[in-house]
């Protein structure tokens, strides 16, 4: 026999386990307010923009043209040596991290924009402060080291990192976690609501019965109470008594 689910039958589950699908939504979002405010360690974020472009001047059109081309083929390889262990191991030594050079590249994200010749460096760190001398500083070594390593001096250094009195964290987003777990302990809530409603085999209804047995129904048996009908036949002794 096929089964049929309507929306009546949805609505009438969860009314029915309603108290199950209310635990779970609350539970869930407690644990995510729990674990984002009191587990999960803030983590801050630092940017500084550096700026490629070749330092000429009185040159002609075609000149500047090529020069600029090159700065933006140079800029992919520029993105790999800001990370390098080249670099890193000397904003290490020069701020005194307890880091390895992999472990600082963990944290640090460089990226430009298509045809740009702005490279953003991106750091995070547990502490704001930190994270702004490292994204400062790693700009400084890499201009100083560029010449150096590729005998070119193209890199200017566009924005530096600011430290602000009152911070706010990147990591982690609150508010998101909060709703995200609220959204899936309702989801958790009324999967559980529907699965218990499956696996309870009892009849609830006569409808279900005729539906099953395709016979009519003909009549009810009321619930008998038995201590009110000893009760009955006690008195009834006595009275022939």
């Amino acid at each position: 026999m096929e089964t049929t689910i309507t929306l009546q039958d949805l609505l009438t589950t969860i009314r029915k386990r309603w108290f199950l699908v209310l635990s779970c939504t609350v539970i869930a979002s407690a644990a995510a307010a729990i674990i984002s405010y009191y587990v999960l360690t803030p983590i801050y974020q630092a940017e500084t923009q550096i700026l490629v472009n070749q330092k000429s001047s009185n040159i002609e059109q075609y000149q500047w043209a090529q020069n600029n081309e090159t700065d933006l083929r140079l800029i992919n390889t520029y993105n790999v040596i800001i990370k390098s262990p080249v670099i890193l191991s000397k904003v290490i030594e020069k701020l005194e991290l307890d880091k390895t050079p992999d472990s600082l590249a963990e944290q640090i994200t460089v990226s430009s924009a298509n045809n740009s010749q702005v490279v953003n460096i991106i750091v995070m760190d547990k502490q704001a402060s930190k994270a702004v001398k490292i994204s400062n500083t790693l700009a400084d070594v890499f201009k100083k080291e560029i010449p150096i390593l590729m005998n070119v001096d193209n890199i200017e250094i566009l924005s530096v990192a600011n430290q602000i009195d009152n911070p706010k964290p990147v990591k982690p987003n609150k508010l998101l976690n909060i709703i995200s777990a609220t959204v899936g302990g309702l989801m958790l809530g009324i999967i559980l609501a529907f699965l218990l409603e499956f696996l309870d085999k009892r009849f609830k209804s006569a409808q279900e019965i005729e539906e099953i047995s395709n016979l009519p129904i003909i009549g009810f048996v009321g619930v008998i109470d038995l201590e009110k009908e000893n009760k009955s036949m006690k008195s009834r002794r006595v009275r022939r008594n």
